[in-house]
């Protein structure tokens, strides 16, 4: 039972850590920055001159493409290695990011990873969620805080005059569909699209 309590908690922080990146275009968008798990792979893969490693990161019916711009760029190092992998990578991570459904809009410098995703990478590093859901508690409960107190405040005013009204409506509803957007991901009703 307690184990079911600390999943379940914990599928709530997480989904309150991708509703608040919602809207922003980064939920789980690290895969195209340039330190992110997609070209970590694709390093390694043109290291060894092997493309398994980035296969895993493109759906199936996609493979082979890839497999061809690989032993594409395979040859290419020879004259330009640094032009020849940043197409590898270009192409890989634009094909990952559109099996997810998400657009790609160019590789990202490396070190512009979110914090906690950034903190979610190194919990599977390190085998350890003690850091990673300490922070996303620390986002979660700021987020509903400041709607909340914002909402709370206005509610005093509502009917002082129609400006007053309309911004505690819209405070209000603010508020409530933060709430009702973390409540309905953690019931399973959320979306993991990167677009969404």
């Amino acid at each position: 039972m307690k184990s079911r309590k600390i999943n379940k908690f914990f599928l709530f922080l997480l989904s309150a850590a991708a509703v608040l990146s919602i809207g922003r275009g980064e939920l789980f968008a690290h895969c195209d920055t340039l330190d992110g798990p997609v070209i970590q792979d694709a390093r390694t893969a043109l290291e060894k001159g092997d493309v398994t490693p980035a296969l895993k990161w493109v759906k199936k019916d996609a493979e082979p493409q890839i497999r061809a711009v690989f032993d594409k760029t395979i040859a290419e190092r020879k004259s330009n290695k640094d032009a020849a992998d940043m197409k590898f990578f270009e192409t890989l991570v634009r094909i990952h990011r559109a099996g997810e459904g998400a657009s790609f809009t160019g590789l990202k410098p490396g070190g512009s990873v979110e914090t906690i995703v950034a903190g979610a990478d190194k919990a599977l590093e390190t085998g350890s969620l003690d850091a990673l859901t300490q922070e996303m508690a620390t986002h979660l409960t700021s987020g509903v805080k400041k709607r909340f107190e914002r909402a709370f405040a206005l509610r005093k005013h509502k009917d002082e005059s129609v400006e007053a009204g309309r911004e505690y409506v819209e405070a209000y509803v603010e508020y409530v569909h933060y709430v009702e957007g973390l409540h309905d991901m953690i019931g399973g009703k959320g979306s993991h699209n990167h677009e969404e």
